[in-house]
């Protein structure tokens, strides 16, 4: 397997051109603060930035944990990439992660001062000092349920293709580190009970929702719903049914991790035959 590194400091910008340097290299995967990436997936890891202090994270980025470590081992059996970037903010760091993943050195070091301008590092660094923010190059909807609460905005990177028009490229996913944390984004009650009713009008079988309580949890949402259904409908699967179309839309529309939700059937309705 060649490895190559990706070094430069703490938020001068790796995570926001990994994808970039890993194209122009042939390289397929990528290694980010825990996490083994594989084009737009998440595939083995667990991220650094969900530990609550920095010196967990630090350790979680350069895979102390055995079982962590272990887990990117296997991915490596069973992907058998050819190539690996490994992204680090120094030398000696990307030279351990290829150590404790098992992996022989280190085959080439790119730098961030390569492939950024002095202005380009400048701006990332004023953004991740005031904001807070770090990129992970990785789609939106990868990461909602790892940062559920914590997750801000997707970055959408285009390419000029003439004058006015632009191609879409990519997208990554901005978050807020724990152990950085600033404040939260939130999104009201209401707006959730908008989006699962909307889905649920929408779903045979289901009259109207008749009561409605959702919680805000660090970890996700907790749900509950009283449902008035059409009679003439099995009860069980469409409860089941329900469950699995609120789950997919508001986690696509909101990036919140939907924890619990309890669904009753409290009562039935005829509906008249057209």
């Amino acid at each position: 397997m060649r490895v190559v590194g990706f070094i430069g400091p703490s938020g001068t910008g790796k995570s926001h051109r990994a994808t970039w340097v890993a194209r122009e290299h042939g390289i397929d995967y990528i290694i980010d603060d825990g996490l083994l990436i594989r084009g737009n997936q998440i595939i083995a890891g667990t991220s650094a930035k969900k530990e609550s202090t920095k010196i967990g994270s630090i350790k979680r980025a350069i895979f102390t944990d055995e079982n962590h470590a272990a887990d990117l081992k296997k991915a490596f059996t069973m992907y058998k990439p050819e190539a690996i970037l490994i992204l680090g903010t120094s030398d000696g760091m990307v030279e351990t992660i290829a150590q404790r993943l098992g992996l022989n050195g280190i085959d080439q070091k790119i730098y961030i001062h390569e492939v950024a301008s002095e202005y380009e590092i400048n701006q990332a660094l004023t953004t991740r000092r005031e904001q807070g923010k770090h990129v992970i190059p990785v789609p939106t909807f990868e990461i909602r349920k790892d940062f559920s609460g914590y997750f801000l905005d997707p970055l959408q990177i285009f390419k000029r293709k003439g004058k006015g028009s632009y191609q879409l490229i990519g997208e990554k996913s901005v978050v807020r580190p724990t152990f950085s944390y600033l404040g939260r984004y939130t999104i009201s009650d209401y707006t959730i009970y908008q989006i699962i009713e909307y889905v649920t009008s929408n779903i045979k079988g289901v009259s109207r929702i008749s009561r409605f309580r959702a919680e805000n949890h660090p970890e996700g949402i907790y749900i509950e719903m009283d449902l008035v259904l059409v009679y003439g409908y099995v009860i069980k699967p469409l409860l089941y049914e329900i469950q699995r179309h609120v789950r997919e839309e508001v986690e696509r529309l909101t990036a919140l991790n939907i924890k619990n939700m309890n669904l009753v059937a409290k009562s039935l309705v005829v509906e008249q035959k057209k």
